[in-house]
């Protein structure tokens, strides 16, 4: 039988409760993965060194996006008490079990891209 939306289970379709959904709306977003990608290759990193490494966004846009990968339970933020005010990110161990799942689409997105250009 063909499945659609009307016959699919509701976890299936119900972006609340659909796990694929709930992990795409954790990393979907122009500037998370770039945010991941920086955060996995080092222990910790500071917010001027992401932000240095992320031409064209803004410090706002920056600061949320971090806030929901800490809301998200991807990073962690640690302040430290020092003057001026140091602040590092580091990934959770969740954030770090998300290398897999990046590394594929890393690859996936080569592979598209190759397959777009031929087109």
């Amino acid at each position: 039988m063909a499945y659609n939306r009307t016959t699919m289970p509701a976890w299936e379709t119900d972006p609340e409760t659909c796990s694929i959904e709930l992990a795409l709306a954790a990393i979907s977003g122009k500037w998370i993965l770039r945010i991941y990608g920086i955060l996995r290759a080092r222990e910790s990193a500071r917010y001027s060194d992401i932000n240095n490494q992320l031409e064209g966004i803004s410090e706002k846009t920056l600061t949320a996006q971090l806030r929901k990968m800490e809301q998200d339970g991807i990073v962690t933020r640690m302040v430290y008490p020092e003057v001026p005010p140091r602040v590092e990110y580091q990934l959770t161990p969740l954030g770090q079990s998300l290398e897999t799942t990046y590394e594929a689409l890393m690859s996936w997105g080569e592979r598209y891209a190759e397959n777009k250009s031929r087109s």
